[in-house]
This record gives C-alpha cells, sequence and structure tokens, in this order.
C-alpha cells in the first residue's frame, strides 16, 4: 500500500551529517588551539578538521538540494520555516560581532592598568593617562588596503544583487556573470586581507588592541570565506540550471548573508581602522 503525504512539512529522513559536523567542528577548534599554542599535532589537527568541515558541507547541501529540487520537499510552509531559520541564524552571528565590538570599545574608551599598562596608579589615583591604541602598537593606514577591501565588498554588493535580479527575470547569462564577478570579488577580499596579516607590525599576543583587531576581524575573514563558499556552490547550481525565479531558496540565503557581511565590514572599518587608529 502506498503512503501518501498528509502535509505540507518535510520529515528531514536520518542523517550522519550533524554529528558528523559537530565532530568536525570540533575537530577544527581543537586543532586551531593547539596551533595557537605552538604544539605540533595542532598543524596535523588543523587541516584534517577543515577538511572535513568542507566534506560535511559538500555532503550535506547536497542532500539539501536533492530534498528541494529532486524529491519537491520544499512546499511554501517549509520555505518559511527555513527563511525563518537563516534570520534566526543571522541573528546569531550579529551578537557574535556584537561581543567583539563590546570588547573593543571597553578597552579603547576604558582602558585599565592589567591590559597593556594603559592606566598607571598611585594610592588609588591615576598619575597618568594611557593612549589607544596601547604604546608601542603600528596601526593599520584605513585609507590603504582597508578601503581597498571596503571597496571590494561594496561591489561585491551590488554584484550579488544583479544576479539575484537577472534570477528573478530569468536572465541565466547576467545571473551566472553576476555570482562569478561576485566570488572572483570574494576571493580578492581574502587575499589581500591575508596579505595585510602578513604585514601587521604587531601579532595576536602582542596586548589587548592586537587581540580585539585579529578576534574581530579574522572571524569576519572565515565569514567572507564561507559566504564565497556558498555563492560559488550557487554558481555552479546556477551554470548546470538548477535555478529558477520559482525556486532558488539557497542563492536566496546566499545573498542575505553576503549582505550581512558586508554591512559588518562596514562597521569593522569605521571604528576598528579608522576610529581604532
Amino acid at each position: 500500500m502506498s503512503e501518501h503525504k498528509k502535509h505540507d512539512y518535510h520529515l528531514v529522513d536520518p542523517s550522519p551529517w550533524p554529528i558528523l559536523g559537530a565532530f568536525s567542528s570540533l575537530t577544527l577548534f581543537t586543532g586551531l588551539v593547539f596551533f595557537l599554542h605552538n604544539y605540533q599535532i595542532g598543524k596535523i589537527l588543523l587541516p584534517i578538521g577543515f577538511l572535513m568541515v568542507i566534506f560535511t558541507m559538500f555532503v550535506w547541501w547536497k542532500d539539501v538540494v536533492k530534498e528541494g529540487v529532486v524529491g519537491k520537499h520544499h512546499t511554501s510552509i517549509v520555505r518559511h520555516g527555513l527563511r525563518l531559520g537563516m534570520a534566526l541564524f543571522i541573528t546569531s552571528e550579529v551578537m557574535f560581532f556584537f561581543a567583539f565590538f563590546w570588547s573593543f570599545f571597553k578597552f579603547s574608551l576604558m582602558p585599565e592598568l592589567v591590559f597593556d599598562g594603559a592606566h598607571i596608579f598611585e594610592i588609588g589615583k591615576v598619575v597618568k593617562e594611557g593612549v589607544w591604541p596601547p604604546a608601542g602598537i603600528k596601526t593599520f593606514d584605513a585609507w590603504d588596503l582597508p578601503l581597498i577591501n571596503t571597496l571590494i565588498l561594496l561591489l561585491s554588493g551590488t554584484t550579488v544583487t544583479w544576479a539575484h535580479y537577472a534570477l528573478l527575470n530569468n536572465n541565466r547569462r547576467d545571473l551566472i556573470r553576476g555570482l562569478a564577478i561576485t566570488v572572483v570579488l570574494g576571493i580578492s577580499f581574502t587575499c589581500l586581507q591575508a596579505f595585510e596579516y602578513h604585514h601587521a607590525q604587531f601579532g595576536m599576543k602582542d596586548g589587548i588592541y592586537a587581540s580585539n583587531f585579529f578576534l574581530a576581524t579574522g572571524f569576519h575573514g572565515v565569514h567572507v570565506i564561507i559566504g564565497t563558499i556558498f555563492l560559488a556552490v550557487c554558481l555552479i547550481r546556477a551554470i548546470r540550471g538548477q535555478l529558477s525565479p520559482e525556486g532558488h531558496l539557497g542563492f536566496e540565503f546566499a545573498a542575505w548573508y553576503w549582505h550581512f557581511v558586508d554591512v559588518v565590514w562596514l562597521f569593522l572599518f569605521a571604528f576598528v581602522y579608522v576610529w581604532g587608529s
């Protein structure tokens, strides 16, 4: 006797990818901690964890695409739930960056003796005011590479929007062009940021400014890499003809995520690079 679906919801089949994803993330970040503390095992666990995460993303996303394209399980109610889930995910990412900015503003506006010796106290009285950034820290010129990266991300925001409107108008050629340009811009941003880090005049262990700088900009850089991969997957699907004006939820989420990355960078540029230096 055949089974008949009596509701519009999709009950996901049992999958090994969530537990594999959790284990991959654990391996990745454990390797990162060991690597940052100069343990030899970190050089082994870090790339292994990274490859495991990439593999998990590939097979998990492949199953989700198959559910929507082949299985036709992404009904209007399911799409609504997925949109809500993506919105909540981006909200959680906003909270991450809120914490980073809180730390940056706290120590820049109210530096303390325990951090970099910015204030010197004598019998409960401040006898010497500190400076921000702390003495000995040579910050980046905001109007050099950071400005170029800002222009790159702003341009990428327009190209991904161009691709989105091309898709809505069933213009496959401009869809592919817009996505390809956006992916190239994302890769360019990552390369320039790596170049910037390589020529930094301070290291992650050089006080609270350095820690805040690398944590905030580095975490954003990870988001750029993830967003670039996300858009690259959409580009492959567009080339294969899997995106249509009626069915392109994955690309819609990629565009949301990319615009979020753009906005966060504008705050980083304005406060960390310009105001903070």
